[in-house]
This record gives C-alpha cells, structure tokens and sequence, in this order.
C-alpha cells in the first residue's frame, strides 16, 4: 500500500516532466505564421540574442531555450548569422540551429552604381560587414592587387546579378566569391568577341560604363557603342558627357557648359583621348554586351535628341552633328534646363 501511496506523486512528476519538456523543448517555438529572421553578430552575447527573439518566441519556449543555451557551449561561442525561424520549427530545431551556426543565405544584388562608397553603403544593407569596411576593402590599393584590380579598375570585378551569399561573409570571403563572379560571366564567348574588337574586358567595362550613362534604352546600346568604336579606332576623343560629370563628381548635372570640358582629370573625354583609366559606373550586362555586340556602321557623332526621349541622332559628319546639337540645345533653353 506505502509503494502505490509514493508511486502516483512520482508518475505525476514524470509526466509533468514529460509535458513540460515537450512544451519548452518540442513545440514550436515562433509564435508567429511567417518566417522570421534572427541576425546575429559579433557583438551579440546569449543574453542579447534571447532578447531578439523575444519578439518571435513565447515565454514558456524562450525559458527553454535559454535552458538549452545555459547548459551548452554556445554560451561560450555564439555563432553569427542569419538564422530563418519557420513557423513550425522547434524550441530544440532552433537551439540546434544556433548552436551549429545553420545559417540561411541572404539574396545580395550587385547594383550599377558610380563609386564604391555607393556601393559599400548600399551592400552593408544586405551584409554583416559595415559600410565603412566594405569601402575601405573596396579602395585599398594594395589588397586589390590580390584580385588583378586598382582603384580605377575594381568596379571591372563587379557583375551586376543577383548571388546567394551569407550574411555573416567576411569582407575577404566577399572579394572572392565575386572575382569568381567575373570569371565565370566572362566565359569564352565573350572573351573571343572582346578580342576581336580589340579592348580587353576592362576596357569593355569602361566603354559600357560610359554608354549605360549616356542612354537607358537598351536598344540604342549597340549603336552607341558602334559610334565610340569608330572614334576609338580613329583616335578622337569620345567626347563623352557622362565622363565630365563623373570628373566633377556631380551627377546631378542636366546640362555641360563649355567650361566644364576643360575640366582636368584622366576621366574627362573631352581633353584626353582614349579611355579614362576606369568605369564611371558599375557597368551593366546589357551595356556590356552591347560593346561586345557593337552594330558597324560609319557614325562618328551623336547629340540627345530634342524630344528628350532618351534616343539620340547620329551623325557622319561634325557639320550635321552641329545641327542636331543646336536643335537639342534650343529645346534645353525653351524648357530653361541649365
């Protein structure tokens, strides 16, 4: 009789225990019906990370959580990363996915942009690395070495894709992993037609720097790159308006006055010929292959037309090249765009 009297405490204990451990450890830990996603640092602690899940998890699995994390050696080593809480993932599923630093990549998009300040402020978004990292890496000459690139160049190293990438990927690791990127985009194909043409795959970047600047109408690409080829092989200068506002560094601008053209730098097309030393933007694909694409034809001119459609004319000669440009000129002043 004494040992059913004890028995029936002890097995109402255990299953309490049972029922216990299944709330805290086995159901699901969000509480919410969409994937969250927990980023961890390397300044984050344990206790900093129960505290940014405590807008995902209830009380009862954030205690078993932190019981699992107080008896483990993840209190002595928090991974970092970016960590997906699916609706039905487990208070144990979770534990174990921070404990093994099981980490979810994120989608990071190379964008066209002008500087690598742009671009290391605008990647920072996506990365655990801090804009001010990213430049630095972006704009240290001898690091760059490593990869074949200057300062003038590196923007040759960035294919604007879409690439699954970790959060927590160092700025090393990030540098790679792009350089693969480039090698991978700049297949056979591409590399014949770069050759036939003449440029290598840096002064490809360059000229379609240049052009993605001058128009938006992917169409018109192909041309546009016919024309500055033409000039190239002629050695005249490209007289290229984006490359004086890329000088100046002020992109705003709506409109070049002659003064401006004097502007001395290795970028400004009007007082140099050739090239400039580097891309004035991260260059696109399309502007990309629309150099190694290039239609043949004899142009030597062009001048925005003056419906503002984003096309241009073309001309032959700098006589009928005048005439367009004054006709774009007198649609500028009538709108009174300075």
């Amino acid at each position: 009789m004494k040992t059913k009297y004890y028995l029936a405490p002890a097995l109402l204990c255990l299953a309490g225990i049972i029922v216990g451990a299944y709330y805290f450890m086995l159901a699901n830990f969000s509480t919410k019906q969409e994937t969250q996603y927990l980023y961890v640092d390397e300044d984050d602690t344990p206790d900093s990370v129960i505290t940014k899940l405590e807008a995902i998890g209830s009380k009862g699995t954030l205690t078993g959580l932190r019981t699992l994390i107080r008896h483990s050696n993840y209190e002595k080593n928090p991974k970092t990363g970016r960590f997906a809480i699916e609706p039905d993932k487990s208070t144990l599923s979770v534990f174990r996915m921070l404990k093994n630093g099981q980490q979810s990549p994120v989608m990071l998009t190379i964008p066209e942009c002008r500087t690598m300040e742009q671009l290391a402020a605008r990647l920072s978004t996506k990365l655990m690395l801090d804009s001010t990292t990213l430049a630095q890496t972006l704009n240290d000459a001898e690091s760059l070495v490593t990869w074949g690139y200057d300062t003038c160049s590196v923007a040759c190293m960035m294919v604007p894709n879409t690439y699954e990438i970790y959060w927590n990927t160092s700025a090393y690791a990030l540098m790679k992993r792009l350089k693969k990127e480039h090698d991978a985009f700049w297949n056979y194909e591409r590399l014949h037609k770069a050759e036939a043409i003449g440029l290598t795959p840096n002064e490809v970047c360059t000229l379609a720097s240049i052009i993605d600047e001058e128009t938006s109408n992917n169409a018109e690409k192909p041309m546009i790159a016919g024309m500055y080829l033409n000039r190239l092989k002629q050695g005249m200068p490209l007289q290229a308006d984006p490359t004086v506002k890329f000088a100046l560094k002020n992109f705003a601008l709506r409109r070049i006055y002659n003064d401006m053209l004097r502007t001395v730098s290795p970028y400004n097309t009007y007082v140099n010929v050739g090239l400039p030393p580097g891309p004035i933007k991260i260059a696109s694909i399309k502007g990309i292959d629309a150099v190694l694409n290039r239609v043949d034809h004899d142009f030597l001119y062009m001048c925005a037309k003056e419906d503002f459609s984003g096309s241009h004319n073309f001309a032959r000669t700098y006589k009928e090249h005048l005439q367009n440009a004054a006709r774009y000129s007198a649609a500028l002043n009538k709108r009174g765009i300075r």
